[in-house]
C-alpha cells in the first residue's frame, strides 16, 4: 500500500489567496470549504491520536481499507484532484465493525480531517491549540 506524502504544497492555498486578493468570491467558488469546521488535536478521541501516529509512521494499519483514496463524493472537503485525499479508520471501542470515525488526510503537511459521522461532517485538525 502506498502511503500519501505529507509534504507542504502551496498550490491550493496560493490559488485561494490569489482569488481573494484579486477580488473573486472564494466562498461561492468553493462553498464546500466553508462547511468544514475545526477541532483541536487535544480534543480528539485517543483513538484518533493513535491513527495519526500510525499514519506518520506509515502503518501498520488495522484495516486493509486504511490508506485508500478518499473520493470526496460528498463534496464537503475542498475540491482536489483524485488521489489527493486518503482515509484511515479511527477505532471505535466496542464496535464490531470499522465504525463511523475516520481521519482523512490531504497531501499538505498536517492537513488532517476528522469525521465521527462517516463523512457527514468534517473538522480540520488544528495542532496549534
Amino acid at each position: 500500500m502506498r502511503i500519501p506524502p505529507r509534504m507542504a504544497t502551496l498550490g491550493g492555498v496560493a490559488a485561494l489567496v490569489s482569488t481573494l486578493l484579486v477580488g473573486g468570491v472564494a466562498a461561492t467558488a468553493n462553498a464546500a470549504a466553508t462547511a468544514v469546521g475545526s477541532i483541536c488535536y487535544s480534543s480528539l478521541p485517543s483513538q484518533a491520536h493513535t491513527t495519526l501516529k500510525l499514519i506518520d509512521a506509515g502503518g501498520p494499519f488495522p484495516y486493509s481499507q486504511d490508506g485508500a483514496v478518499f473520493q470526496n463524493r460528498e463534496g464537503i472537503l475542498p475540491s482536489q484532484s483524485t488521489g489527493y485525499y486518503h482515509e484511515y479508520t479511527v477505532i471505535t471501542p466496542g464496535s464490531s465493525t470499522r465504525g463511523a470515525r475516520r481521519i482523512v488526510t490531504g497531501n499538505k503537511t498536517n492537513e488532517d480531517y476528522y469525521t465521527a459521522d462517516h463523512y457527514v461532517s468534517f473538522a480540520l485538525v488544528k495542532y496549534s491549540c
